[in-house]
């Protein structure tokens, strides 16, 4: 009798959490990604790299997201098999979208409003999806190589 062993399908993980639009809010979503992706098989440069993105997209849903008291949504999703970690970050500020054309038009002498120029040189890819009924999601992807046993 030939039996095959049943094959498991590789896991993909999922984190999302509700955060308040406020600096404090924004602290909290990097720490808390900085923690979840030392406990999942990511390499530490990738974790390097999406702590500077989520700080940034957490800081302008905070700052440009706002609406009242309510709440941006971070998820992190990781495909460890495709070598994949997403970013996003959802705020309620559907009507403010911006284009990866607009991340280059702040004054050079300009205090702020490089955000998402240093999202894209730090993510692999990203972009901007509505959220209905109102809201945004700012996504950027992070790529690496085959994870293998150094991945952590």
């Amino acid at each position: 009798m030939n039996h095959t062993a049943p094959q498991v399908a590789p896991a993909v993980y999922t984190f999302a959490q509700l955060l308040s639009s406020t600096r404090r809010g924004a602290r909290l979503a990097r720490l808390l990604t900085v923690e979840q992706l030392r406990a999942w098989p990511v390499p530490h440069g990738v974790t390097e790299r999406a702590e500077q993105i989520v700080a940034e997209l957490s800081a302008n849903a905070a700052l440009h997201g706002r609406v009242g008291s309510r709440l941006f949504r971070l998820t992190l999703t990781l495909d460890p098999t495709a070598g994949l970690l997403r970013v996003a970050v959802t705020d309620a500020r559907g009507e403010c979208l911006p284009s990866p054309s607009a991340a280059c038009e702040a004054p050079l002498d300009s205090e702020s409003g490089r955000g998402l120029l240093l999202v894209a040189a730090l993510a692999d890819r990203w972009g901007v999806e509505p959220y209905p009924p109102i809201g945004k999601t700012i996504w950027a992807e992070c790529d690496w190589g085959s994870p293998g046993p150094s991945a952590s």
